[in-house]
Parts: C-alpha cells; sequence; structure tokens
C-alpha cells in the first residue's frame, strides 16, 4: 500500500517526456496476520499500513495488532497469494525489494468524488441545439416507451452520483524507484487526490503470471 503524493514530468535519456506519478511510501507495509489453507480456507498475506496514535482505532483492531507486538497501524488490507511461505506477522515488506524499473503494476484506488451529475457529463451525452428554438438544451429526453413496456429498464444511463468508487488502473509501468526519497514513479495519472490510499499489486499478465488457459 502506499500515498499519492502528485504528479509531474519526467525526462528521459533521449529527451522523451514522460507524464507520472509520484507514489510515496509511509510508514507500515508491515505483515500483520498470515492466513493458510489449513487455518483460513485460503492463502493470504494481511498488510498494515500507516502510523496512527493509538487512540485513533477501535479496541479490536489494537488487540489484534497487539497480538503480534506491531505498532496501531490505520490501514489493513489482504493480499492473496498462492503461497505464504517466508511471510510472518511483523515483518517489514521493502518496496524497491518488490517493485524493479520497468515492472507493470495494477493500481486500485478511490476516484475522486464529482456528487451529483447529470447525464452529459456522467455519460458523456451530447446536447441539444442552443438556438434555433430549441428547448431541449441538457435535458435528458426520453428514458423509454410508453404502454409497452410501461417501466424504465433497470441500468438506464441517468444523472447520478459520480465518482468516488473503487477502480482499479491496469498494466502501469513503474518508471523508477527512488529509495532515498521512499517514493516511485508510476507512468500515468492515478487515482483520487493527493494523499489518496493506493493498493499497488504486480499486474496479472495472460501467459506471464496467468495460465493462458
Amino acid at each position: 500500500m502506499a500515498s499519492k503524493l502528485g504528479m509531474m514530468s519526467l525526462f528521459e535519456p533521449d529527451g522523451t517526456v514522460v507524464p507520472v506519478t509520484v507514489v510515496g511510501f509511509h510508514e507500515g507495509n508491515t505483515v500483520t496476520q498470515v492466513k493458510t489453507s489449513a487455518t483460513d480456507g485460503y492463502d493470504a498475506v494481511q498488510v498494515g499500513y500507516r502510523r496512527v496514535r493509538e487512540k485513533k482505532l477501535t479496541k479490536p483492531e489494537t488487540c489484534h495488532l497487539q497480538k503480534s507486538g506491531i505498532i496501531p497501524l490505520r490501514h489493513l488490507q489482504e493480499f492473496r497469494l498462492t503461497n505464504v511461505e517466508g511471510f510472518e506477522p511483523n515483518q517489514m515488506l521493502v518496496f524497491d525489494e518488490i517493485f524493479k524499473e520497468g515492472d507493470f503494476v495494477d493500481v486500485a484506488g478511490t476516484t475522486i468524488g464529482k456528487g451529483f451529475q447529470g447525464g452529459i457529463k456522467r455519460h458523456n451525452f451530447k446536447r441539444g441545439q442552443m438556438t434555433h428554438g430549441s428547448k431541449s438544451h441538457r435535458a435528458l429526453g426520453s428514458i423509454g416507451a410508453g404502454t409497452t413496456p410501461g417501466r424504465v429498464y433497470k441500468g438506464k444511463k441517468m444523472p447520478g452520483r459520480m465518482g468516488g468508487t473503487r477502480t482499479k488502473i491496469r498494466k502501469l509501468r513503474i518508471v523508477r524507484v527512488d529509495k532515498e526519497l521512499n517514493v516511485v514513479l508510476i507512468n500515468g495519472a492515478l487515482l483520487g487526490k493527493p494523499g489518496n490510499l493506493l493498493r499497488i499489486t504486480p499486474a496479472k499478465i495472460v501467459g506471464v503470471n496467468i495460465p493462458k488457459n
């Protein structure tokens, strides 16, 4: 897990300008629990991120971390693995050992909330004429037939809440890993505003880490 810090332009040796997002790592990324098929029915590693004061956590969260002698951490997330050998509670995960320059990753996070929006902004609908006597400018228009079916189909694209949803962007390239500044530069734009929590995992690529069949 990591935090979005902002965006910048990176110049490669041949002069190519690469837009990158700067991703920082706060204190944390500690293994808080190791789940196995024998005890939980599946293999996974629970990781904690971002240190906070103890009073910021609930009593169950605090006791769960104190079992393994771990500092108070704000975020807890699970990462399912095919094999959990080599992981143990209170183990620190070092980002520069996991990610290398040129690797492709999947980044998940929460998009920026836009509030209640109309059909034009939310679904890229076209507007009506603004002149020549037209009275339909940004209105939605017809949402279905009359007597038959006499209802609005489920899933109809209409105005509503936009953004603020959990989304994943796949196959983004790691341009640079800076151990001194504790940051990773990822090609392209990432989700949310600066400070947003991001979940970074190795990209799922068929034929590389996923069987073709």
